[in-house]
């Protein structure tokens, strides 16, 4: 699965985000660093929804399963 990531010159910063998912966004003073700081925040907030998904299962049966997109 690839993702579409947004680089928008915002003065001297680069504003980035990533379409798909909302809530991912970061900026950086270089390409190279906002990129960086996109892929972190889009590890930290893939995180902290598992650990909050995580939380409102407790008590609950669950069934889990890797969940494979393929590319169109």
């Amino acid at each position: 699965m690839n993702l579409t990531a947004v680089f928008v010159q915002d003065g001297e910063w680069i504003a980035a985000w990533i379409v798909e998912i909302p809530g991912v966004n970061t900026q950086g003073a270089t390409m190279e660093e906002a990129r960086a700081n996109l892929r972190d925040a889009l590890a930290l907030v893939l995180e902290v929804r598992r650990e909050e998904s995580e939380r409102e299962l407790i008590g609950r049966t669950v069934q889990r399963e890797v969940l494979e997109i393929p590319e169109p």
